[in-house]
């Protein structure tokens, strides 16, 4: 018998499995768990070149699969972008500031671009006449958090050939003064993209490759041994695949190819490359379109108009908007359907699922498939029509738990507290029998799923916000949908996800037992060590 190469001993390693099994230790082989049980009967299995992992008593669970995250804009941003999130931006003042003080260095032309503005929190947004005084002329362009809305200021709008009488482009707007017509400097979904694209354009494979090796590292002192990328432009695919080929692949990586970029998703269905392709470090998991938007932004499109104070220059009434013409929507889910490509399409708010759900439906009319695992991405405002839509359609309901912690303030003033009896309605999901994976959205929010967790169970958001303890789940459940769900949602159950016989020995080992501990004290879990496939590659 041929010895394995690694035994985990002396823990308790919640398997996640159907049955709910736990066991005190594995053995490891070629990357995979070979058998699991006691730690006498896995030291018994050891042989002369074996290592051995005590895990002194500690809980494990599988290795986080982070369903859908952004892991190529955050390599980026993390290297050339300023973070603005609340933590280092506590009001208007201090983001006024650091735009003076980093603008004041910057050549002349070059762009200042700033990431993970939250302007409940910080202090409102600020005009363009401010952003203007403080840019010393350089353009400027910050993404709000959700990553759907932005802020330019004028040399920004001239950098970008955009005149005082532009027309919006379609799918998007230039916020205007109502009184005058001039710009805000508010700039809504593709319009946003407009100065995205400006500053992205330079990006290299090389830059993404490079600013990924830190995105890996904060994903494994997470626990975080997989993530799907989603709306993946070809820039990066091919920094994925240089990075495996020269062995800094540091975190298994599924491709959710881009339906954003024009041509990529008819290239892979052109090119016969179905869902599946690749293997357990690097594998295409679907195609991805992104209809509907943002609700922190108040974009988001909902059959009932927003509440709450609206933002100057939007609509009124505001129901949200959308971002694709249906016919053409569906056509495009259609033909990756047929090709064998899973479809994901994101919605957010009940109109906006629908939305994505009349195009799925449309796919599914045209090529019935029975387990076809299409999936409703973030889909947060599931009401009793929208559940028995995704239920008689069989849809995944993918949804964006990372929102509930940093975003559900928002979601409170806009939609109001009774509407928080449908978002993530997590109970009602899992009795209902919808599959409901977890994930982040990382860099919209931080990729650390324990707080997702403790909002899924608690149902509150970081500032103790309301979101209705009618829809908590117990921390099983919870961990759950971010491990075996997250796996099953990409097709990989046989892989990830569970601690099985068989089964990848990607591992989670943590600093406390989130099933014992005081479910208010769950955002402090920590990881004490991330293993993927069989090594260490974090450890606190």
């Amino acid at each position: 018998m041929i010895a394995p190469d690694l035994v985990v001993l002396n823990g308790r390693i919640a398997t996640m499995d159907a049955a709910g099994t736990e066991v005190e230790a594995l053995a490891v082989h070629a990357g995979r768990i070979v058998a699991r049980g006691t730690t006498a009967a896995m030291r018994d299995l050891a042989g002369p070149g074996t290592r051995r992992l005590d895990l002194e008593g500690r809980r494990a669970i599988p290795g986080i699969v982070d369903s859908h995250a952004h892991p190529d804009a955050y390599a980026i941003r993390l290297a050339r972008w300023r973070l603005l999130e609340p933590s280092v931006i506590p009001d208007r003042a201090t983001l006024l500031d650091v735009i003076a003080r980093d603008c004041g260095s910057l050549p002349q032309g070059s762009w200042f671009a700033g990431y993970r503005l939250n302007e409940n929190k910080s202090g409102g947004y600020p005009t363009i006449e401010e952003l203007d005084a403080a840019s010393n002329g350089r353009p400027v362009f910050i993404l709000r958090t959700d990553g759907h809305l932005g802020l330019a200021n004028s040399a920004a709008f001239a950098a970008c050939g955009i005149g005082p009488g532009a027309a919006d482009p379609p799918f998007g707007r230039f916020d205007r003064h109502l009184g005058t017509g001039r710009f805000t400097g508010l700039v809504r979904e593709t319009a946003a993209h407009i100065f995205l694209n400006a500053i992205h354009g330079q990006d290299t494979e090389a830059d993404i490759a490079g600013g990924m090796r830190a995105v890996h590292a904060e994903c494994l002192r997470h626990g975080i041994t997989t993530v799907y990328n989603s709306l993946t432009p070809s820039k990066a695919i091919r920094a994925y695949q240089r990075m495996k080929a020269d062995g800094t692949l540091a975190v298994r990586t599924g491709i959710i190819v881009s339906g954003r970029e024009e041509g990529l998703v008819e290239a892979f269905i052109a090119a016969g490359i179905r869902s599946g392709f690749g293997d357990d470090e690097l594998r295409v998991i679907g195609v991805e379109w992104c209809p509907d938007c943002s609700t922190s932004g108040r974009t988001a499109a909902y059959w009932e108009p927003y509440v709450g104070t609206p933002i100057p220059g939007e609509p009124v009434p505001n129901t949200g908007m959308l971002l694709y013409d249906a016919a053409d929507l569906a056509a495009r889910a259609t033909a990756a359907h047929r090709a064998g490509l899973q479809v994901m399409i994101e919605g957010v708010g009940d109109r906006g699922i629908d939305f994505a759900l009349d195009a799925i439906e449309a796919a599914l009319a045209a090529h019935p498939v029975a387990d076809h695992r299409m999936r409703v991405e973030h889909c947060c405002y599931v009401t009793p029509p929208i559940l028995a839509r995704l239920r008689a359609l069989g849809v995944v309901d993918s949804s964006a738990t990372g929102f509930m912690w940093e975003l559900g303030d928002a979601y409170i003033a806009g939609r109001g507290q009774d509407a928080m009896r449908h978002m993530w309605p997590h109970r009602t999901l899992i009795d209902a029998g919808v599959p409901a994976p977890a994930h982040s959205d990382f860099a919209v929010c931080t990729m650390n799923p324990w707080t997702a967790i403790h909002a899924m169970v608690n149902r509150e958001t970081d500032t103790g916000g309301d979101l209705d303890r009618a829809e908590a789940i117990t921390v099983a459940e919870a961990i759950r949908a971010y491990t075996a769900l997250g796996a099953w949602s990409g097709r990989e159950e046989g892989a990830k996800g569970t601690l099985q016989v068989g089964t990848l020995a990607d591992l989670a080992v943590l600093d406390r037992d989130p099933f014992a501990i005081d479910p208010r004290t769950l955002k402090d879990v920590r990881t004490a060590m991330t293993i993927v496939g069989g090594t260490i590659r974090f450890a606190a």
